[in-house]
């Protein structure tokens, strides 16, 4: 069996994440909400960092456009394949995991939102210049604790990489990653450099890389243009009102 290169799962967590995933966990299994499809096998990566991609799986937060593309496990599952977290045979094999099993799946899909809601919470704290929330910090940090005891170290190359089985541990082989790399960000990076797109209801969250630190958008073709249009309608109509 092939180790994963990434994972995760929410095995007995302490009692104030329980209590997190139960509110989570609760929600999912009253409602399972399919109103559109969703993008999460196919939205751009646009983040430069995976746990910022990963909170960019939904969009528009607290505005009448919210968009959320992790709606089901097989969502969760899909963008774990988009993103290169899960091969697409492991892919597969959690994917029978979680039809065989609902409490699996419902258990992935928890842990997903949660997870997710934490990134968004320190990252947008971050890109606005504001201390991130240290309840928020000491999650990270216990999730942290819960994939690494679920993983195992591995020589791939020159080095030494966490790795999960994704037959051993499903959740913890998707969301483990995504927690490491939200732990690098805060412990390794420039958070100066989190950005928050500043188009109208988007909300995604990006790495700056450029030299000059001047990106603003998470996609110039899309957040950028809608800008310049929205800009250009505004000239012309106070040219018409002359």
């Amino acid at each position: 069996m092939t180790p994963s290169a990434h994972s995760y799962s929410v095995p007995a967590p302490q009692a104030d994440l329980t209590l997190t995933f139960k509110r989570y966990l609760d929600g999912y299994m009253k409602s399972a909400v399919a109103s559109e499809a969703s993008r999460a096998g196919s939205l751009p990566l646009i983040g430069n960092e995976l746990a910022l991609d990963f909170a960019n799986t939904a969009s528009g937060r607290g505005t009448a456009t919210h968009r959320n593309h992790l709606r089901r496990a097989e969502h969760v599952i899909a963008w774990a394949r988009h993103a290169g977290i899960l091969t697409a045979a492991d892919g597969d094999k959690v994917i029978r995991a979680t039809s065989r099993n609902p409490r699996l799946a419902s258990k992935l899909m928890a842990g997903a939102l949660a997870l997710r809601d934490l990134v968004y919470s320190i990252s947008e704290a971050a890109a606005s210049g504001r201390e991130p929330k240290a309840e928020a910090v000491e999650q990270l940090t216990r999730l942290y604790a819960q994939c690494i005891a679920r993983s195992r170290l591995q020589r791939v190359g020159g080095t030494f990489v966490w790795t999960w089985v994704s037959t051993d541990a499903p959740v913890q082989a998707i969301l483990g990653p995504i927690v490491l790399s939200a732990l690098t960000l805060l412990t390794q990076s420039d958070l100066s450099r989190v950005k928050q797109c500043e188009g109208q209801s988007c909300g995604w969250l990006f790495f700056d890389v450029t030299k000059n630190r001047g990106r603003r958008w998470c996609e110039m073709e899309v957040c950028g243009n809608r800008a310049k249009q929205r800009r250009f309608h505004a000239r012309q109509h106070r040219e018409d009102a002359r």
